[in-house]
């Protein structure tokens, strides 16, 4: 099974970006994360520019196509999700990659509930399916924790870790498996 990943931050020491590091570190032999790092090379999004060849979006499209769910860790910057998210969300509107996929949610700020509710808002617009039991908070906002000391936390590593549990399970059961 394989996931994609993205971080609506761009920040080097995101509490998004090491919890999804975590995820990987922590996450079965049987299940690969591919965590996309091309956020900052997505064009404003366009409409007139949908047929352009923009490497970081045919990145972005080719991952999300071939994966199994999509797993999303955004901040909340002015009661909002981040605007580079949004951009590479809006990149994915009208190809068929999104179209009931699987979104686990990830949140590191336990106070940023408004952008984890607007996120909500535009992954189902966007018909994604949310896995309400994957979606997890870890309370990371203010804690300094990187990867390797998220990974060492037993809580943060086992909110994490069952997580992704439920999101396999969930994406198992409906796959019939």
């Amino acid at each position: 099974m394989n996931f994609l990943a993205i971080s609506g931050s761009l920040r080097k020491t995101s509490y998004n970006t090491a919890a999804l590091n975590a995820l990987k570190r922590l996450a079965p032999e049987n299940i690969e994360i591919i965590i996309f790092g091309l956020l900052d090379e997505i064009p404003l999004f366009n409409p007139d520019r949908e047929l352009e060849i923009i490497p970081a979006v045919v990145e972005l499209r080719k991952l999300l196509s071939t994966a199994d769910g999509l797993i999303i860790a955004s901040p909340e910057y002015a009661h909002g999700i981040s605007g580079v998210l949004k951009n590479a969300l809006d990149w994915l509107v009208s190809g068929p990659e999104f179209v009931n996929k699987p979104i686990m949610l990830i949140n590191t700020s336990p106070r940023a509930y408004i952008a984890m509710d607007a996120l909500r808002e535009v992954v189902t617009t966007m018909s994604g399916i949310i896995i309400e039991s994957a979606c997890v908070s870890v309370p990371l906002l203010g804690s300094n924790m990187n990867c390797n000391e998220i990974i060492a936390h037993h809580e943060m590593a086992d909110l994490l870790r069952c997580g992704l549990h439920e999101f396999t399970k969930e994406i198992n059961s409906a796959q019939g498996d």
